[in-house]
């Protein structure tokens, strides 16, 4: 469209747009159509698509829905490109799924891995850094399980889909606070162990040869805290 065919008071153009106004009719059809085709094609792919899933299977709705977005604002475009995308989508779908249940490899490389961020209340950094996971968010997590500190943490797991399972500490230990450094208040009414120092970063327990090196055995921090009953 030129520019000077534009005009901010052409409403049937801005509703409208170039589309000759049997399109519309039309367009109803395409949507059914697509709309089926979309639901047979997820429920080809199998039932997790209907439930949390993993990154193969978001490329997979991504692909879908990229196939189906032009055929319904284009009047010149047909469905059956729509159609060849979805089954390409659907059987090279199927075929990667059925490559990763037979290899545990596989599916390491194509969907990543469960990875340990704590153990027996002590940050696994390298873990961290490798999941690039920050602190903030991982103690945010364990906030929206109530949890005050890492004491109470026994493992949390960051689950190869994307989201985190904790299990408790039983019974808990002192251990480092993940409360928020502005809610003073908060923080005021907890109890602390000053006896037992941890590590600012990780929550580590200081050690005798800690204390000597100044440095946490863990992560090499140097600053240290009391710890959160």
């Amino acid at each position: 469209m030129k520019p000077e065919e534009i005009r901010l008071g052409d409403w049937m153009r801005v509703l409208f747009g170039e589309s000759p106004p049997a399109f519309f009719v039309e367009l109803i059809i395409r949507t059914v159509f697509l709309f089926v085709l979309l639901l047979l094609s997820m429920r080809l792919l199998g039932p997790r698509m209907a439930g949390q899933i993993s990154r193969l299977e978001k490329i997979a709705l991504f692909s879908l829905a990229a196939a189906i977005g032009v055929p319904l604002q284009a009047p010149d475009r047909g469905l059956l490109p729509a159609m060849v995308i979805a089954l390409v989508v659907v059987v090279v779908g199927r075929v990667v799924a059925a490559w990763a249940y037979k290899s545990p490899k596989a599916e390491a490389a194509l969907q990543d891995e469960a990875a340990s961020l704590v153990s027996n209340g002590i940050i696994n950094i390298d873990r961290m850094k490798k999941t690039r996971i920050s602190r903030e968010k991982l103690f945010s997590q364990l906030r929206a399980e109530g949890l005050r500190h890492l004491g109470q943490v026994e493992r949390l797991y960051f689950e190869a889909g994307g989201d985190f399972t904790v299990r408790l500490m039983e019974p808990c230990k002192p251990g480092l606070s993940i409360l928020p450094e502005f809610d003073k208040d908060l923080i005021s009414e907890q109890e602390f162990k000053d006896e037992e120092q941890l590590c600012a970063r990780c929550g580590r327990k200081r050690t005798q040869q800690a204390r000597n090196n100044e440095k946490c055995e863990n992560c090499g921090e140097k600053i240290w805290v009391s710890a959160m009953i």
